[in-house]
């Protein structure tokens, strides 16, 4: 490269991906800078990730103690300002917003919002940097686009619902996706009335039917969350007593008063920096990429949120690390996105991998699948918990294919299915591997053998 640019390498945004991405650049003793406007490291491990995990788990352990015969008549308070507290305690831990983690590998950290002057140029602020090639994650943002009066009533996100010090009586979670889902649990498991509303007919509509079926039927039964499927949310209001939402729901308009809202409405790429001035194309679906994320402009490559596809850690860690690796050995490696898994951390989680059995109906694929109910294994009866299931799903020749898990701790039984469909392997090979039988991983094994049952 020339010496002509500030830089061989500008990466903007330093999440998973753009993060992963400079630090492996790094070790080529290139000139690179690493571009951020927040937090250093990115929004999933300084206000999601993180910091959710820490807040979930509380809410969930608190539940779970809760739930114990023994312990129901105790007086068992908590203090909410404590939990934001170990949010941050365990950010900083975890490396969060430390800039020093990518200078000590000789990466130029520029502070402020890029914007694109020409395919070689950004601004930020009044000054102006110029790099031979560039890097796009500049991640996503909510979306609220469809709701009117949210530019002046007050209300939270996910991310900032879990830093709040004082315990609304009643919430209002708009969004039925993970987000909403995992939120709205967090705060009817601290005691707080929650109603909960989606658009669509159902809770997680990602995934299959009865996921968000039993998610429902769980929320309502021990949590009293009210939800609310098919409710379209259109305004929100406020006065000085309270906060309103007005919503269309069976085809008649309704208002419900709560203390606090979150909107949980999904995210919508970060595209509003110049992309024109650099001749890169994009929808508003994201940044238009070829299979080794390079843009229209050649010298220009977009990874992470900013595609607008599959939004993880995960699936942007081996993005930037992927990308990095092909400009490092001059490769053209497509990335293989085969396993990766869709997790919601709601108790029970729910873990996806491979095609759910919607995916493979819209397609019109012969499947086979069986379902394996938690109240069937001895570790419901431990654990005093019989919500959940598996549904593994196989080809006509019984190779895993995709799976749905809901259950405790699924997000730690899925990686099983994820490397059996990467490696192709069996009903057979899952079925014949051991199992602690009084653990809910032995779901796998004994979905694999009503698998094997079936006839092709």
């Amino acid at each position: 490269m020339g010496k002509k640019y500030d830089y061989d390498y500008i990466i903007i945004g330093s999440g998973p991906a753009g993060s992963t991405s400079a630090l492996q650049l790094a070790k080529t003793k290139k000139r690179i800078a690493l571009v951020e406007g927040r937090f250093w490291g990115g929004t999933n491990l300084n206000t999601r990730d993180i910091p959710y995990a820490v807040a979930l788990d509380f809410s969930h352990t608190y539940s779970k103690i809760l739930s114990f015969p023994e312990l129901k008549n105790q007086d068992l308070s908590f203090n909410l300002p404590t939990v934001p507290a170990h949010e941050l305690k365990t950010v900083i831990e975890a490396g969060g917003n430390n800039k020093a983690i990518f200078e000590e590998k000789g990466i130029t950290c520029l502070k402020g919002y890029a914007n694109f002057l020409d395919k070689h140029t950004i601004a930020i602020d009044e000054k102006k940097f110029t790099a031979d090639t560039f890097i796009l994650a500049t991640g996503s943002n909510l979306k609220i686009s469809e709701i009117s009066g949210t530019e002046t009533v007050e209300f939270l996100t996910p991310e900032t619902a879990i830093k709040v010090h004082r315990l609304p009586k009643a919430v209002a979670v708009v969004g039925g996706g993970s987000s909403g889902c995992e939120i709205a649990e967090y705060f009817a498991e601290l005691g707080t009335k929650v109603i909960l509303f989606e658009t669509s007919d159902r809770i997680l509509p990602r995934e299959d039917k009865e996921v968000g079926d039993l998610l429902s039927e769980y929320f309502a039964q021990k949590l009293g969350i009210t939800v609310l499927p098919g409710s379209k949310v259109t305004s929100l209001a406020q006065d000085d007593l309270s906060k309103s939402v007005i919503f269309l729901h069976e085809n008649s308009e309704k208002m419900v008063r709560v203390d606090c809202i979150v909107l949980a409405t999904g995210s919508r790429p970060n595209l509003d920096y110049g992309l024109e001035n650099a001749g890169v194309k994009y929808k508003n679906t994201g940044i238009v990429v070829d299979k080794n994320f390079l843009t229209s402009a050649k010298n220009i490559y977009a990874i992470g949120d900013s595609l607008g596809k599959e939004s993880s850690t995960e699936r942007a860690y081996q993005e930037g690390f992927t990308l990095a690796m092909n400009i490092i050995n001059k490769t053209k490696t497509p990335l293989d996105y085969k396993g990766f898994p869709r997790i919601t951390k709601t108790f029970p989680e729910v873990a996806t991998v491979g095609f759910n059995e919607d995916d493979l109906l819209k397609r019109d694929r012969k499947y086979k699948k069986a379902i394996i109910k938690l109240s069937e294994i001895t570790a419901s009866k431990i654990n005093n918990f019989e919500y959940g299931f598996i549904k593994l799903l196989a080809n006509k020749n019984n190779h895993i294919i995709g799976a749905t898990i809901v259950a405790p701790n699924a997000e730690l039984m899925i990686p099983e299915i994820s490397l059996a469909i990467r490696h192709d392997l069996s009903a057979l090979e899952l079925a014949s591997t051991p199992h602690p039988i009084n653990n809910y991983s032995y779901l796998i094994k004994l979905s694999a053998k009503k698998l094997l049952a079936q006839k092709k």
